[in-house]
């Protein structure tokens, strides 16, 4: 590890924020704009972003596949841009900023050495995001595989502050509040119409992150036995989005990346949805948010 100074949960904010202002400085931070409306279904306002202009990302991704070794994917995060390092997290971790950013500040934690993004979650994992949590009261989600909407298959944890638009709270989390305090030990179920699982977080966000780390990875695999997969496996045996934030973790298993060519990650299920134009705009609301997300997963067991 080079001589840059370890981020805690007292310095990862403020780090954060001075190296944003120079990656848009000097270029490297190219945010994507959107215009975005609210969209009501099953009690939960989805916010729904409308791009803007995407040519720029799907331009810098064809330039980096016909740059890549023949038969391998690139890999943005080996090397990673200098001008997004925000800094290292722990001897496994580091953060970087979202180079194609929708939401302001949204960070990764990635593996310093490769990992694929198909394999399981550990500790050191739940140790980069309690820090990132611990700094910012946000959302940390992690899309366990392509199905799941990863976009990159080195391993890398992500982190937006909240609320997601001005004024606006975490969708999901008008439902979540609906079940009352929820089980810290007992996954429940989400009165949804897709399979989704949530439970309570008892954690005192103030202790360091690796005693933290230990309760985050035991609920991890608590709510992914409930969803039936098999944790004695190499790797997870079916996709899944995984969902923290302060208060609780919401896991939810994939059937396929999109339905209708709109496609959903682990945001999707926080309630915030993303299409290209106004014709998938139009498909969304056709299909509702609900059905959409029930296509890309499993129905609700009853």
């Amino acid at each position: 590890m080079d001589s840059a100074p370890t981020l805690t949960s007292d310095t990862l904010w403020a780090a954060a924020q001075q190296t944003t202002v120079h990656a848009i400085a000097c270029g490297a931070l190219q945010s994507i704009n959107t215009e975005f409306t609210l969209l009501e279904a099953g009690g939960i306002r989805f916010l729904v972003r409308i791009l803007a202009n995407i040519a720029r990302k799907e331009a810098a991704a064809k330039r980096r596949a016909q740059q890549a070794p023949q038969g391998k994917p690139h890999n943005p995060f080996l090397p990673y841009e200098p001008d997004l390092f925000v800094g290292h997290v722990s001897d496994t971790h580091l953060c970087l900023l979202n180079k194609f950013n929708v939401v302001d500040h949204h960070l990764l934690l990635v593996t310093r050495h490769y990992e694929s993004q198909d394999t399981w979650l550990k500790e050191v994992d739940f140790a980069a995001l309690a820090v990132g949590l611990g700094a910012i009261p946000g959302l940390g989600f992690y899309n366990g595989g392509h199905i799941a909407g990863a976009s990159q298959h080195h391993k890398h944890l992500q982190l937006v502050p909240l609320p997601f638009a001005a004024g606006d709270p975490l969708p999901i989390d008008t439902l979540i509040a609906q079940q009352g305090h929820l089980d810290p030990h007992q996954p429940c179920p989400l009165p949804v119409p897709f399979h989704a699982i949530a439970i309570g977080l008892p954690v005192d966000w103030t202790q360091p992150a690796p005693a933290i780390a230990p309760l985050l990875w035991q609920r991890y695999r608590q709510l992914l036995a409930y969803l039936g997969l098999d944790l004695e496996g190499s790797q997870p045996n079916v996709p899944y989005n995984l969902l923290v934030t302060r208060e609780w973790m919401l896991a939810v298993p994939r059937s396929r990346d999109r339905y209708w060519d709109i496609p959903i990650n682990s945001l999707g299920y926080a309630g915030s949805l993303l299409v290209r134009d106004g014709v998938g705009l139009s498909r969304l609301k056709a299909i509702g948010p609900l059905r959409l997300l029930t296509e890309v997963g499993y129905p609700a067991r009853r």
